[in-house]
């Protein structure tokens, strides 16, 4: 319980003498004098007192926590996993909390993401890291500690137009077509499509349930897509139960939240034949969506919603990418989203699904 101020009083109830601190903090008793008779230096002196017996059991826990420990907390506490099962392993047992600073940082990334970008190495080991050590010192653990992150180059944002998407579909071996048409339309991640299942797919409305294992944001989120995706999907006779996607053999993929791997070979086949760079992955099939749906509709609201992004800022920058007459190129491609602002160019004649 917090610590209080309290005076004795004589017989006649009158305070006397100096004002006493008194209460129990972690365990230890306190009842001391503050050697002052003003009510205010004393309740000044009390709350100096606290936070003093506080920072020493800070400092005796932060002397024995350790990393893994620290880790437990923050995935009970409903923390992001997908990335602290390497460091768990990294650090071992007894690697204390407060041992980890930014040059054990360096080191970790050395050992675990050696020749990766300064972004995945922001995001698979210093935000982790962060938000497990920000927890202790919420917990009162740890004193505050900031963690340099890598500074990312601010390249262009790939996306491709209407004529790149239509070549990359042309060029789709058949297991491979749906799942790229899913993500084109909707802007989901990989895994999200991946990990979709035929009862959450509603064709006849044009959207997808997105769960909570398969989302980056660990929430549900329902997402839509246009009648050119509907389409294509339909098409290729999705299976009547369990996962909607399926590998040439017709078994369910393997979910790795996160990434792309699973259709990397039949999508570089096909971004090969199409002509595309190597700039352009399976994520790019979002970047893709998120500017055409912001440049056919104009609803940023919507676009975070849809997108799944908590953060406006993340968002933004889809809305600088578009040239003005992208809205009526989408049209005349076949790529009508929900809400889609009318333009005053007429579309050109719509072009065939495939």
């Amino acid at each position: 319980m917090p610590l209080s101020i309290f005076r004795r009083k004589d017989k006649t109830g009158k305070p006397v003498g100096s004002w006493i601190i008194r209460g129990t903090i972690g365990g230890a008793r306190v009842y001391e004098s503050t050697g002052t008779g003003n009510k205010k230096a004393a309740e000044i002196l009390r709350a100096k007192r606290e936070h003093e017996i506080n920072q020493r059991l800070a400092l005796g826990k932060s002397a024995t926590l350790t990393f893994a420990e620290a880790a437990l907390t923050y995935l009970e506490a409903g923390g992001e996993a997908r990335f602290v099962a390497p460091l768990l392993l990294h650090f071992g047992e007894k690697t204390r909390l407060i041992d980890i600073d930014n040059e054990a940082i360096n080191r970790a990334a050395e050992s675990l993401l050696a020749g990766l970008e300064p972004a995945t190495i922001n995001r698979q080991l210093i935000t982790p890291i962060s938000a497990i050590y920000n927890l202790a010192v919420d917990d009162g653990h740890v004193t505050p500690r900031r963690f340099r992150r890598r500074p990312e180059p601010k390249g262009k944002t790939r996306w491709l137009t209407p004529a790149e998407a239509d070549r990359l579909i042309g060029c789709c071996e058949p297991h491979l077509l749906p799942i790229v048409a899913f993500l084109l339309g909707s802007g989901v991640r990989t895994s999200e499509a991946l990990g979709l299942r035929v009862e959450n797919l509603h064709l006849d409305t044009r959207q997808a349930l997105i769960l909570p294992e398969t989302s980056k944001g660990g929430s549900y989120r329902m997402v839509e897509f246009p009648e050119r995706s509907r389409r294509l999907i339909a098409a290729c006779r999705p299976a009547e139960a369990g996962a909607v996607f399926r590998t040439p053999k017709g078994a369910a993929y393997k979910l790795r939240t996160g990434s792309g791997g699973q259709i990397e070979a039949a999508f570089t086949k096909a971004r090969t034949e199409a002509r595309l760079g190597a700039d352009v992955t399976p994520h790019t099939l979002r970047h893709t969506w998120a500017t055409w749906f912001y440049a056919a509709t104009r609803d940023f609201v919507r676009l975070m919603d849809l997108g799944g992004w908590t953060k406006p800022s993340t968002a933004m920058r889809y809305t600088k990418l578009a040239p003005r007459d992208l809205p009526a190129e989408l049209e005349a491609h076949g790529w009508t989203f929900a809400g889609a602002i009318e333009t005053s160019t007429p579309p050109a004649q719509i072009r065939a699904v495939k």
